[in-house]
């Protein structure tokens, strides 16, 4: 056995191999289970006792030169074959840097989430519409200059057809096809023909809402609206309802925030008024409601609309709604961890 054993060692410190596929074929011959060693570490339980510490010493001294010899070369083929391709695959990986989320989604989801916990459903239409839903179904007179061509982009092969000023065409289309009661909010995108600036921009993003059931009052949107101030400013936002108007809407209010950087005290921001203006609000028009087949008498209910970059500006205190869309990475990075 010793003799056995003897003779395989001076064998394994001669191996050699040509390729890599030689190499494997020795671990196959020695080490493998049906090998020349694992064979005679199944003779090994014949080995007489008094010699078995003499003989498993020699056995593992075998297994283990046999296996560093062949590991010995394997790596020198897989160095040659990195040389060879220009490739070091002993080299740590490279580590990809993930995305994340536009500052749009990123306000744009939270603001849907925070209604959905009050049961609003999401809804969404086309963004070139026609008259009737963008204007004339929300109550929008003939001489309104949001039908005039310096207001909104209207397609020229079609004068009926436009992209849309509000997401309040979807309400429209809901109106049409669900009866009351009705409780969802609608994300998109809106076109409008103003001037690019600071401010301002011919594209921008809306979340809009509607609420129509029966016996919906003035006082249920405030406590609406109020429950989504402080899901998204904070606890301890104020929220104030300013008298307005909208065509769709009877009462409108426009609503404000309490500043969240000042206090309410007064700032920049704020313009030292402690107030930030963040959306318009109202009881849905009677007229609306008829015009869409919904029975006024029985049923009322309130809409709002605000603007998911006039949040993200808050929010983020980004002073420049062109930012949002030129896609610069280095401004987009500063949002990787806030979704």
């Amino acid at each position: 056995m010793l003799e056995k054993i003897q003779n395989l060692i001076d064998e394994v410190k001669a191996l050699h191999a040509k390729n890599a596929e030689e190499a494997e074929s020795l671990r196959i011959k020695y080490l493998s289970k049906k090998g020349s060693i694992s064979a005679l570490f199944d003779d090994f339980k014949q080995v007489q006792p008094e010699l078995k510490r003499e003989v498993g010493k020699k056995l593992n001294e075998l297994k283990t030169l046999a296996t560093d010899r062949i590991n010995e070369l394997k790596e020198s083929f897989a160095q040659q074959q990195n040389a060879s391709t220009g490739v070091d695959l002993s080299l740590p990986g490279t580590s990809y840097v993930c995305g994340g989320r536009h500052p749009l989604s990123i306000v744009k989801n939270d603001i849907i989430e925070i209604f959905s916990r009050l049961g609003f459903t999401v809804a969404e239409g086309p963004e070139v519409e026609d008259d009737w839903h963008v204007f004339t179904a929300l109550n929008f007179p003939l001489e309104h200059p949001a039908r005039d061509m310096q207001d909104t982009f209207f397609i020229n092969t079609n004068p009926d057809l436009l992209l849309r000023t509000h997401t309040s065409s979807v309400q429209v289309r809901m109106m049409e096809k669900q009866r009351p009661p009705i409780r969802a909010v609608f994300p998109g995108r809106v076109f409008r023909n103003e001037a690019i600036s600071a401010r301002a921009h011919c594209i921008f993003h809306q979340v809009e809402g509607l609420y129509i059931a029966k016996n919906v009052s003035f006082a249920d949107l405030k406590q609406t609206l109020s429950y989504f101030a402080k899901e998204m400013f904070g606890a301890d936002t104020q929220i104030r309802l300013r008298p307005s108007y909208f065509p769709f809407t009877e009462p409108s209010a426009e609503m404000d925030v309490s500043c969240s950087l000042c206090g309410g005290k007064g700032c920049g921001v704020c313009k030292g008024t402690g107030w930030l203006e963040i959306l318009g609000c109202g009881m849905v028009d009677p007229a609306v409601l008829e015009a869409n087949g919904i029975d006024s008498k029985e049923y009322s209910g309130f809409a709002f609309g605000m603007g998911v970059e006039r949040i993200a500006m808050l929010r983020y205190q980004v002073k420049d709604i062109r930012l949002f869309f030129e896609n610069d990475v280095r401004f987009l990075q500063q949002f990787k961890s806030a979704y």
